[in-house]
């Protein structure tokens, strides 16, 4: 007799949610309410939010919330219905496309629904069993479930490791000789995580002086908006904007909204649009979110004064950092992680202390994220925090800090919440 799939789920919860009834709606699925900004409405408390991507501000901006609204007025939520292909294309998806496309110095652009389904099905797209892939170790989840798709070869280098990088590149071209495909290089303008930039300028010198012979992929969500001169991104800010053959970015961080967008030459942008699936047989992006994200856009363009309050913020949250001891890793972008040594037991009591008794609420990351008995505390600065927030938080790092090494968070039992679970 087959086995019952359900009982199979009964009994195997996940490496995340065998914890579920203990951390549901607490620890896992917090609910943050009230305006989106620097502080927050969590468990009925106003706390100091550092967990939220609103990197330049604009979740709350007026000018923002006022074009969403006429926005949605004029046209409703549905419309378009249908497809891009089908019955869902529209003058104002295409002038988006259009000033991505300018912004960003590329040929041609093409919306995508969601970031994670975008990069997911983008990758399938480009790349059949023929072709090999070669993508960092720490790529983001929408890359490595991307890579899974894919019916041909791929190959992982170590995170930046330019040795391993070029050791998989000889085994990807001996790979692809043989099956007469091509190479496609996968990795990040900024990893989410610890904060570093890929080594994009590093990885396009190799095909610049003919070692190898590639196109690249990189996923800049992190770096749209919040690096370089204009805010291009991570190409622009190390100077290889032109060397990257397929960009790719989201409107869900530095933009504050829903949907994505890649931008390459005009060949692959159009053949995207007729062979990428997630795009093919889903809706069009809705109106609303397509006026709002050109609204969005124009300010990133012309009001450069959001990107420089998030640097303030940030330089000056990392400066501090540093300056009380802290290692905050290897960041050279906005997400600033703080590295403390510790158990699992010490970060969860850790994180109740600062949310309960200091009113900080940031993002813990533990094992297998980090190394065992290695706590990461991850913030993400934006526009919205201020120079105080910044001299509040450090402060009551220290003090955490030192209760962590007194021996304060030791306690065998966890803190004990009241969850939504």
């Amino acid at each position: 007799m087959a086995l019952d799939i359900f009982e199979k789920i009964k009994a195997n919860r996940g490496p995340i949610g065998q914890h579920a009834k203990g951390v549901h709606g607490y620890f896992t699925f917090p609910k943050l309410e009230g305006e989106i900004g620097n502080k927050m409405i969590f468990r009925g408390k106003e706390c100091l939010v550092w967990s939220v991507n609103n990197y330049l501000g604009l979740g709350n901006d007026p000018e923002v919330r006022k074009a969403d609204a006429e926005a949605a007025a004029d046209w409703g939520l549905a419309y378009p219905m249908g497809s891009r292909m089908m019955t869902g294309q529209t003058s104002e998806h295409e002038a988006l496309e259009a000033e991505l496309s300018d912004f960003m110095q590329k040929e041609d652009s093409i919306l995508l629904n969601f970031g994670y389904q975008g990069m997911l099905s983008a990758i399938d797209c480009l790349v059949d069993r023929k072709d090999v892939i070669v993508y960092d170790s720490e790529s983001h989840a929408c890359i490595i479930d991307g890579v899974r798709l894919h019916a041909g070869k791929r190959f992982v280098f170590q995170h930046n490791d330019m040795e391993s990088f070029a050791k998989q590149m000889t085994r990807a071209t001996a790979l692809a000789e043989q099956t007469g495909g091509g190479i496609m290089v996968i990795t990040e303008g900024v990893f989410g995580m610890a904060g570093d930039q890929g080594c994009l300028k590093e990885i396009v010198e190799f095909r610049k002086n003919g070692t190898f012979n590639f196109r690249l992929f990189v996923d800049d969500a992190h770096g749209f908006g919040t690096l370089g001169e204009t805010g291009m991104g991570t190409g622009e800010h190390q100077g290889v904007q032109d060397e990257i053959d397929v960009y790719f970015g989201t409107f869900a961080k530095s933009m504050a909204s829903i949907g994505a967008f890649i931008s390459s030459t005009e060949d692959v942008v159009e053949f995207m649009r007729y062979n990428m699936r997630s795009q093919m047989f889903a809706k069009s992006l809705p109106m609303h979110l397509v006026v709002g994200a050109r609204i969005r856009l124009e300010l990133l363009r012309t009001q450069p004064k959001h990107k420089e309050n998030l640097w303030k913020v940030a330089s000056a949250l990392q400066k501090g950092l540093k300056e009380s001891g802290f290692n905050i890793g290897r960041t050279n972008s906005a997400v600033t992680p703080v590295f403390l040594e510790g158990t699992l037991a010490e970060a969860t009591n850790i994180t109740f202390d600062l949310r309960e008794n200091y009113n900080i609420f940031c993002s813990i990351v533990v094992y297998p994220v980090v190394p065992k008995d290695v706590i990461m505390l991850r913030l993400i600065p934006t526009a919205a925090h201020t120079l105080e927030d910044v001299t509040y938080t450090i402060e009551t790092f220290k003090t955490v800090q030192k209760g962590l090494k007194d021996g304060k968070y030791k306690a065998e039992d966890l803190a004990k919440v009241e969850t939504d679970s």
